[in-house]
């Protein structure tokens, strides 16, 4: 059959996928044959070994062909029918038997020839089959869309196992599958000379191996071709906005004179670290070029990224420029505001708070805000027009898609500055913020003491509360963490601990003490209440949801529990583990877990032996994949079916290759097919939790 079918096309036009199918097909992502092309095995069964009926063996999983001799059905005594087929093939005979199956007499005809794959059983000394997965072998020259070139699809191979929803089922998908590969062309979006440069097999091979392996090395190659392409393709994206940021020009060149930096530097009341001294050197570098800087500074939580920020803020103020530092949250906003104003109050530099409940006016040199300042303030304040130097943008995947994109359009091309204290080893960063150069503060102030970590058992809850109860009394404050804030119906979810029972559990458990509950759902006002009196030392157990995983600074805070720990990631667990450890006194994180599986000790365990969050992300990465590392849903990370983001190699691999592909041909003008081919992807970019 002639190729018909192109890529773009609607997956209606493969045959027998209607529009019920096609609905169907929606819950799984696939509206295109490249969709369904590109939808790839999960997993796959190994029916490869093909013997005959003399030769089977109790136990093996194997594929036979044989010709029916007799099929019938058989009703028992218990209301229920079995199906039992007599098959036969040049070595002998064997019996086949499924249940409740009675379609099998519509579709299995004596004197045709199957291939039947499953597992050998003994059943009063008689070997055979039970519910095998079956298909049909033509004798004769016949159209059978099922067999590609004569080959099963469903038996006597490694068979791939689907994604699947209601409605669609493997054996469905690789039917059509199998024929969408026979009628569709398959164009190569890579350049010709790619998978000889690369050592890559082109897509052609690489689609039908994925599919339909004919062997393990061949599948193998597929992976490679397709997980090389998933990494190309997200660092493309990220080399073509880099290189059009790169193109622009910043009327604001700050290059102060480094005696005043260093003035600056002197007068704060610590030295810095080596780290921060690196990442300040590169700040400055890019502030003083003609092209805006476009930097992500990462760091641990405590690790001091706010410090090399103010220095950046003083060197803009000293070029005669402002600066906004916008955060997610409210909280998060104080907290830079406090420590800013802090941090300057021996300058001129004039620190405002503009959000949602707090709106200072005047004429400030930095402004910090959360979303309001972005939408409230910015878009009509002259702010933007004129002398906007440096935008600072502090856990940057925590806003939503628009406000991002707005971030764009703000300024005559400020220089910005992203922030994130989610720790990411530096190869990934650099995949994931494909557009940004990469500072890294991966170092902690030496006066800071690590926070002694522990996994508790359910046996020692009421020890463990006796200990904090002493340490209460000798004037420690306390977190209590809990994923959920009210108990959930969801029978996944109804053991796990929720922020309002656990706050009245707390309240029994510690009478006479003074707790408060904090969560997502309160007014901004009764939240910033709580914390203030929290920081007053006005409450003795902060029983809260995640919601304090940024932003809450509370030096006298030395212990944090956290409820059902195996539910967080390791990036997030260690986040909250942040928030004490704050001052100069010995602070403790106890993980209390409701159920452990093997991975869940494993994460836990690391938790308790390391306090490095680029080590733990390492880790976790390895264990629970990208997103639930990250806390984020990103698009590019998202669409990575192949490709592991562990896969330091590769990832080196493919930058290198992106990199190349734009500094040869910047616009992709000689590559209209790979250009198109990124058009259909989403820009790489990251929502809000």
């Amino acid at each position: 059959m002639s190729s018909s079918l192109h890529l773009s096309d609607s997956i209606t036009s493969i045959p027998l996928v209607g529009d019920s199918y096609a609905q169907k097909l929606t819950r799984l992502d696939i509206n295109t044959v490249a969709d369904l092309l590109h939808h790839y095995p999960a997993r796959y069964i190994d029916r490869s070994l093909v013997t005959t009926i003399a030769s089977l063996q109790d136990g093996e999983q194997v594929t036979i062909q044989a010709q029916v001799t007799d099929f019938k059905n058989i009703y028992t005594k218990f209301g229920k029918n079995l199906q039992q087929a007599v098959v036969t093939d040049a070595t002998g005979k064997i019996t086949i038997t499924w249940f409740n199956q009675r379609f099998l007499e519509q579709s299995i005809r004596i004197g045709e020839t199957y291939a039947f794959s499953g597992k050998v059983k003994s059943f009063h000394n008689h070997l055979s089959l039970s519910a095998p997965e079956h298909e049909h072998i033509p004798t004769h020259l016949e159209t059978d869309t099922d067999q590609p070139n004569g080959v099963n699809i469903h038996t006597g191979r490694l068979v791939p196992v689907y994604p699947e929803t209601a409605g669609v089922s493997s054996k469905w998908l690789r039917s059509r599958i199998n024929h969408a590969l026979k009628i569709t062309t398959i164009q190569d979006h890579l350049p010709p000379s790619y998978p000889e440069l690369y050592n890559l097999k082109p897509l052609t091979f690489a689609l039908p191996q994925i599919h339909f392996p004919e062997s393990k090395k061949s599948l193998e190659l597929a992976q490679h071709r397709l997980a090389f392409d998933e990494l190309f393709l997200l660092q493309l994206q990220g080399a073509l906005k880099r290189h059009t940021w790169q193109q622009q020009h910043t009327p604001f060149q700050i290059h102060p004179k480094d005696t005043d930096i260093k003035s600056f530097i002197k007068s704060l009341p610590f030295e810095l670290t080596a780290a921060q001294t690196s990442a300040t050197k590169e700040i400055l570098t890019d502030l003083a070029l003609t092209q805006p800087m476009n930097r992500l500074l990462e760091g641990d939580v405590g690790s001091g990224k706010t410090v090399v920020a103010a220095i950046a803020i003083h060197a803009t103020h000293l070029a005669g420029f402002k600066s906004i530092l916008m955060a997610p949250t409210e909280i998060l906003a104080q907290q830079h505001f406090q420590e800013l104003q802090k941090l300057f109050n021996k300058t001129a530099i004039k620190v405002g708070l503009f959000t949602g409940s707090t709106k200072m006016e005047g004429d400030f040199d930095l402004t910090v805000g959360t979303h309001a300042l972005l939408f409230q303030k910015l878009q009509t304040a002259d702010l933007v027009d004129h002398n906007l130097g440096l935008i600072i943008i502090d856990e940057q995947h925590r806003f939503g898609v628009a406000q991002r994109a707005a971030l764009e359009t703000l300024g005559n091309y400020p220089h910005r500055l992203t922030m994130s204290a989610t720790p990411i080893p530096r190869t990934v960063a650099l995949t994931l913020y494909g557009d940004l150069d990469v500072s890294i503060i991966d170092q902690m102030p030496v006066n800071r003491k690590s926070v002694k970590t522990w996994v508790v058992p359910a046996a020692k809850r009421r020890s463990g509360y006796r200990w904090i109860d002493g340490q209460i009394a000798a004037g420690d404050q306390v977190f209590v963490v809990c994923p959920l804030i009210d108990p959930s119906e969801s029978l996944k979810l109804s053991e796990v601990k929720s922020a309002t029972e656990e706050f009245k559990k707390i309240k029994t458990a510690f009478p006479g003490r003074r707790i408060e509950l904090l969560h997502g759902r309160l007014k901004s006002k009764e939240k910033d209440a709580i914390i203030t009196s929290f920081k007053d030392h006005h409450i003795d157990i902060l029983v809260s949801t995640p919601v304090i995983e940024v932003g809450i600074d509370v030096p006298n805070a030395t212990i944090i529990l956290i409820e059902a720990a195996e539910r967080f990631g390791l990036a997030q667990l260690h986040q909250l583990r942040g928030r004490v450890g704050r001052g100069d006194k010995q602070s403790y994180c106890l993980l209390f877990t409701s159920t452990q599986t093997k991975t869940d000790s494993r994460r836990l365990s690391a938790l308790t032996k390391y306090n490095s969050g680029f080590k733990l992300a390492e880790i976790d990465l390895k264990i629970r994949g990208p997103g639930q590392v990250f806390g984020v849903e990103q698009h590019g990370f998202a669409d990575l079916k192949i490709a592991q983001i562990s896969d330091k190699k590769l990832l080196l691999y493919t930058k290198q290759a992106a990199e190349d592909m734009i500094n040869s041909d910047p616009n992709l003008s000689q590559e209209p097919l790979l250009k198109s081919k990124l058009n259909l992807i989403n820009t790489p970019t990251i929502t809000a939790n």
